[in-house]
């Protein structure tokens, strides 16, 4: 896990640190004398809190929760019992106006521009701050999504209610407001309420404290306020590659020949994929063990585990489990010494419960379920994967998918959105929830692929359109029931496979057998599968930006272009990196599809047909068409088609520059599986591009080295704006700089 040493601002507000201003009457809220103090974080963030004061005076200790990154923090830069008056006081980079009826921190920044407004409610403990202009992103998955604005929201993680189509309920109290505001509300933790003109925040009824915890961040750049939110819970981790690749999920697994079957299609079809992902018993009629929450393995389909995972690993796919059935007060470490009385809530022993499937070789894991144990219990399941498998494997990155979490699990994992339906509102919802969650700090998310539970809707149109979606998705996986249908090829057998119906919610059905002879779907997913892997040199380094910088891979557009209402104000497209416009096609038999361009040129990612931004274009599409545009300025890497993303291949990489502007991109590359890159065994090439000069420039940056001792060959292509390809240009890179004019 990387953490980082903030240095605090100046606090130019150091005389104030000691000062309690002396008033008729002391801060009271809900009925108790309360203390009220100002940190300043850093020089973005300012953290505000009121504590209770016990009998003897003595403010109640405000605990850090699971979430916050474990550091010593600043000591408070303010301190307030009682207040006559306004107080203005200057804090670092800030101002702070203190009032006292109701208790009120307004925080402007030193121009005079306001960031946020709290006002303590002395009856309740709730607080409510300013909601500003704009959308209103963050507070994790479930609910309604793009903009937060005109709904209550429960922060309590839950798998029930509207999950079917906005996913399950993932509360992360985080939220980001366009003006350039960021809130994580550490205390109170109910409800968060932002139907009025103002938000507001509840205490939970199990929590009585009335603290006030709030951690308020003012950036001129939405990138920063990322970066910000990552400092305080932590930067994402950096995962294997091979999770970038394609994985394929399974429900009921007939017998061992159904499993090793669709492992040589994949092969034999030429459908890169990496990982093959089995459910447990229980579920489905037939899992990879004997019944849900056994480490045992179902011996009908797994006769010699050892065995069949390592013929399953020598065909180069990665093989992750189904669990289920966890402690629901998990505690601890996997570090912690086993302890003397055996509990299995304790995350060391439950941990030691994996074992079996450990020593078969199991490369990650799929925790399921997870919603009712409290953030603190969610949070140890995740790090127990995290740690658990670095016991075993030191060098080795691991990787657990989680259907539940809080704040801070993008230190550890990743997530799915859950059971959904597979139907057209489902999948046009699933586009916002995947931005909100990104913009929520966790970057590495997706969804089933064609969604869980099947309808009467679900047909071949809609899993391309999803499967095109999921291509463009940090989690690349296709699950659900019926699996035959989450198979690329499954829409062209005649045959649904195994019944696997079972507990589906109303409105679940099966699609019309018809549909079963489309045989349109399998080239297009192919098609997709390719580009994908393709595209991993880009994607490769956008999950490096996204662990050094917080900022995630897949961006709401008001990200890059914070002062355009209209791109702030989309949900149903989205960047992937800076660079990238995925405008996903979200209507059944759609033939156009409206996309909004922000300012400067765009190529059209198919035809290079330039387009002219700030406005919205109309794009014809067919089922093989996924709008995909690249900035004017861009620099595109693609390599070779893979079928695994470890599979060696001589062929040259290819960058793609978009001419029109200056553009920059930073390559990275280094062993993909292992921690090497922190000792900074690790590559990265600096592209630079000069428009007028028609110059590209190739530097190795400070710090990185050439991972291979080979020099890296380069093809340097011109995107040509829909005219002929103009012949393109080679780079023999050695680790000095080179440069190329067109």
């Amino acid at each position: 896990m990387k953490t980082r040493l903030i240095v605090p601002a100046l606090l130019a507000a150091s005389a104030f640190s000691q000062q309690t201003p002396q008033g008729p009457a002391p801060l009271r809220v809900a009925g108790r004398d309360v203390e009220a103090t100002v940190t300043v974080v850093d020089a973005r963030t300012l953290r505000v809190s009121v504590s209770p004061l016990d009998t003897a005076g003595v403010p109640l200790a405000l605990p850090d929760g699971p979430a916050l990154v474990s550091r010593t923090w600043p000591g408070p830069a303010l301190r307030l019992r009682s207040v006559t008056g306004e107080q203005k006081i200057a804090l670092g980079r800030f101002r702070v106006l203190v009032t006292p009826e109701p208790l009120r921190f307004r925080i402007q920044r030193e121009d005079g521009r306001e960031v946020q407004d709290l006002r303590v409610d002395a009856q309740t403990g709730a607080f409510a701050f300013s909601l500003g202009t704009g959308p209103i992103l963050g507070l994790g998955q479930g609910g309604e999504q793009f903009d937060r604005r005109r709904n209550r929201h429960a922060m309590a993680a839950s798998h029930s209610g509207d999950r079917i189509v906005n996913g399950g309920r993932l509360p992360i109290p985080w939220l980001v407001g366009s003006p350039g505001w960021g809130l994580y509300v550490n205390r109170p933790t109910g409800d968060v309420d932002l139907s009025g003109e103002e938000g507001r925040a509840f205490p939970a009824p199990e929590d009585q404290r009335a603290l006030l915890d709030v951690f308020v961040v003012g950036a001129d750049r939405p990138q920063d306020l990322m970066q910000e939110y990552a400092e305080l819970t932590g930067f994402p981790t950096m995962p294997p590659l091979w999770t970038l690749g394609y994985q394929q999920s399974h429900r009921t697994l007939t017998d061992r020949e159904a499993v090793f079957n669709i492992a040589r299609s994949f092969r034999e079809k030429k459908l890169p994929c990496d990982a093959l992902i089995y459910l447990g018993t229980g579920f489905a009629p037939s899992g990879w063990n004997e019944v849900n929450g056994s480490f045992a393995f179902n011996k009908k389909v797994f006769p010699n585990p050892q065995q069949d995972v390592r013929q399953l690993q020598e065909q180069n796919y990665k093989v992750v489990l189904h669990v289920v059935r966890e402690p629901q007060r998990l505690y601890g470490s996997v570090k912690d010494p086993e302890p003397a009385v055996r509990d299995d809530n304790e995350a060391a022993m439950y941990w030691s419960r994996h074992k079996p499937a450990l020593d078969a070789g199991a490369d990650g894991w799929w925790p399921d379920e997870g919603e009712g144990p409290n953030a603190a219990s969610r949070l140890a399941r995740i790090r127990m994967y995290w740690e658990g498998s670095q016991l075993a494997r030191p060098n080795i990155r691991p990787y657990a998918l989680h259907r539940s979490g809080y704040a801070g699990m993008q230190r550890y994992g990743w997530l799915w959105s859950g059971d959904v339906f597979s139907n057209w509102d489902t999948f046009r919802r699933q586009v916002a929830v995947g931005i909100n969650v990104s913009m929520s700090g966790v970057p590495y998310w997706g969804t089933d692929i064609g969604g869980f539970f099947p309808t009467t809707e679900y047909s071949g149109e809609l899993y391309v359109r999803w499967f095109q979606f999921g291509a463009f998705c940090p989690l690349f996986r296709s699950h659900g029931v019926q699996s035959y249908l989450h198979l690329p090829w499954g829409w062209n057998t005649g045959d649904m496979g195994p019944t696997e119906w079972r507990g589906t919610p109303p409105g679940s059905g099966l699609p019309d057998p018809s549909e079963l002879h489309n045989a349109k779907v399998e080239p297009i997913c192919r098609k997709y599968l390719e580009l994908r892997y393709r595209l991993l040199p880009y994607l490769y380094a956008l999950v490096r930006e996204t662990h050094d910088t917080g900022i995630p891979v897949m961006r709401a557009l008001w990200l890059h272009y914070s002062d355009d209402p209209q791109a702030a104000s989309r949900g149903d497209e989205y960047l992937w990196g800076r660079d990238m416009l995925v405008a996903p096609v979200i209507e059944k038999g759609a033939t156009t599809r409206k996309v909004y361009l922000p300012r400067g040129q765009w190529f059209d990612f198919w035809t290079g047909a330039i387009a002219e931004g700030g406005h919205e274009v109309t794009r014809n599409v067919d089922l093989e068409t996924l709008p995909l545009y690249v900035r004017a300025g861009a620099i595109l890497p693609m390599g070779p088609v893979k079928q695994y993303t470890a599979e060696k291949s001589d062929a040259p990489l290819t960058l793609t520059i978009y001419p029109g502007a200056d553009g920059d991109f930073t390559l990275y590359s280094d062993d993909g599986a292992s921690f090497d890159y922190e000792k900074g065994d690790f590559s990265k090439i600096r592209c630079v591009w000069k428009d007028s000069a028609r110059q590209l420039t190739l530097s190795l940056e400070k710090g990185s080295k050439m991972v291979s001792a080979a020099p890296r060959k380069i093809e340097v292509r011109i995107a040509s704006g829909g005219a002929e390809t103009p012949p393109g240009k080679t780079i023999v890179f050695s680790g000095r700089a080179a440069s190329v004019r067109f």
